[in-house]
This record gives structure tokens, sequence and C-alpha cells, in this order.
């Protein structure tokens, strides 16, 4: 009896503990718990980024696009970008920039040179990068400029080589006698890039003449003014006419007189031809700077000013066929709308 009842509790036993294992395999583990809070793997940090943005227009578009897209792709979801356009209104890009210093964003990137010398002169403390900005030493009155701005700025210029733009327009007009040069003398890069071409096109033989205006009120009698002296028009990297290319336009090519220009967005307006950089690639290039200025992989103050790496000669076509010309082979047609 008693070998019975002996052999009953442990079959009991037994099934119990067959029932517990059972179990277990539809529980799920536990949590570890024992290592310390401090040693978990953390979130990626976030921060705050303002873009300061002169004027739209086709190539300062381009260079804001390239900044954003290169800032995702670094720091993916870790990026909060604050995207203001001044419209063309040089007192409204310092509103903008104090409106960033008083939301505490992490870094300001300021597409032109207005927008640059607004975040300058508003803060030494939160870093700054320019981007469309044709020579940092004229913008920011910086004598003997070596290449790095110091302190809370760098950034990339929008510069081609004067020279060959000057040569550029030998090439496509070696008959023609004078060139006038239309500025805007609210911009300071303008007023460098004409008196630099100017100098170069009377190396080459050909009387240089420079027609400024202030604002684009005064822009079209500038441009009559300059067409009916001139053979060919030359236009820097200006913003003031990149965004009025139609009122040049509308002058210059009812009179059969080319206009060369600085940029290729402004020969997509009104433009025979320019020797131009991809604006969207040093906006790219200034958002890789902005990334590895926010991580800490970089100090902003030893960050030399960078360069497109490349130049492309560019014509557009339909103002080519209005002017009854033909361009040589290794220029490359822009697309327009």
């Amino acid at each position: 009896m008693k070998k019975k009842l002996l052999a009953l509790i442990l079959a009991g036993a037994m099934t119990l503990s067959l029932a517990a294992c059972g179990g277990a395999k539809d529980e799920p583990a536990p949590a570890d718990t024992t290592g310390p809070a401090e040693t978990q793997e953390p979130a990626g940090e976030t921060y705050k980024v303002g873009i300061c943005q002169l004027v739209q227009h086709d190539a300062l578009d381009a260079a804001t696009q390239g900044f954003i897209d290169a800032l995702n792709e670094k720091l993916p979801g870790q990026v909060e970008i604050d995207n203001q356009n001044a419209s063309n209104d040089i007192p409204m890009c310092s509103t903008i920039v104090n409106q960033f210093i008083a939301a505490d964003v992490d870094l300001i990137m300021c597409n032109a040179t207005p927008a640059l010398q607004a975040a300058v002169a508003a803060t030494t403390t939160i870093p700054i990068l320019g981007t469309s900005v044709t020579e940092y030493g004229v913008a920011l009155g910086i004598s003997d400029f070596s290449g790095t701005v110091g302190g809370n700025v760098s950034g990339t210029s929008d510069l081609a080589p004067l020279d060959q733009q000057a040569a550029m327009i030998q090439e496509l007009f070696p008959d023609a006698k004078s060139v006038g040069l239309i500025y805007c003398s609210a911009e300071a890069n303008s007023q460098y890039q004409v008196d630099a071409v100017k100098a170069e096109l009377e190396k080459l033989g050909y009387t240089a003449t420079l027609y400024s205006f202030s604002d684009s009120n005064d822009l079209a009698a500038v441009t009559e003014s300059a067409a009916a002296a001139s053979d060919v028009i030359y236009v820097p990297t200006d913003n003031t006419v990149a965004a009025n290319t139609g009122i040049i336009d509308n002058i210059c090519r009812p009179a059969g007189i080319p206009v060369v220009a600085g940029e290729e967005g402004i020969v997509k307006g009104c433009g025979l031809a320019a020797l131009s950089i991809s604006y969207y690639d040093i906006g790219y290039k200034t958002g890789e700077m902005a990334a590895q200025i926010l991580t800490g992989e970089a100090d902003i103050s030893t960050m030399p000013i960078e360069y497109a790496p490349q130049f492309v000669k560019k014509y557009n076509a339909e103002i080519c066929e209005s002017l009854n010309l033909t361009m040589p082979s290794d220029y490359v047609a822009v697309e327009t709308e």
C-alpha cells in the first residue's frame, strides 16, 4: 500500500514539473535590469538649425536644398530646420537672425552675403556658415584675408575664376569693343567681381564700363543705358539681378545685346552664357560642414572657406537662337522651363 501511495505522489510531482516546463515556453524572459541606466545606448542628440536666405531664385534655392539634403543624410532625424526667406529685404535678414538667436538655435546657415553680414553682426557665439558668398574678406571687411575667417564663421564660396569669365567674353565675342558691367551697388561682392572682371577685360583690349543700380527700381534705366553703349553686357553673381532677370532680358534681347553672367541661374533668365558652378554642390558641402560642427567633429574657427570643385561653360539655347549665334562645342545647354 505504501509503495502504491509513493508511486502516486511521484507521478503527481512529475506531472506538475512537466506543466511548469510547458508554461515556461510561453512566458517571455524577464528583462535584464541589473545594469546601471547610464550604460544604456543614448538616443541621437537633436539640433536646431536656422536658415536665412536672402531671396528666392534658382541659385540660392539650389544651395539651400543641398544644405538640407546633406544635413538630413548625415544626421537623419536629428535636425529641426527653420528655413526663412527675407524676400530680398536686407533689414529682414537681421530680423530673421535675431529670431534664431531668441530660439537658441545651434547653428545658423546664411545664404548670400547680406544674410551672412546680418548674422555676423548679431552673434559671436552661435556657429555661422555662409554659402553663395563670393568673397568672405570683402563681405566681412577682412583685410589680407587668408582663407579662414576664424571665430564662429566659415562656409562656402560661389566664386568662379574671374579671369576665366573675362576670357569667356573674348572667346565668344573677339570682335566686340565695349563691355558694360551691370551690378547692384548694395552688394559688396558684386562690386568686387565687376572691378576684377573690368581689369581683366581691359588687359584684353576691351573698353569696360561699370553701370551700377541701387535696387530693382532703377535696374531698367541702368540696363537701357548699358545696352545702348555696349556690344556685350556682363553681370556678376548678383542677387538683385538674379531676382529680376526679366527686366534685363526684355531690354537686351530685343536690342541684340548678349549678356554673359557669373552663374547659371542668371543665364536661365537673361544670359547667353556663364562659367558656372553647381549651387546645389556648394550648399551640400555647407551641410556637411554643419554636421561636423554640430557633432563636435570639427571646430568652426579653424575651418577654411570651401570652393566649388569644378566649373562648367553653360549657355541658354533659346537666347542663342534669338541672337543667331552658334556656341562652341564645349558649352552645355542649361535646362530652362
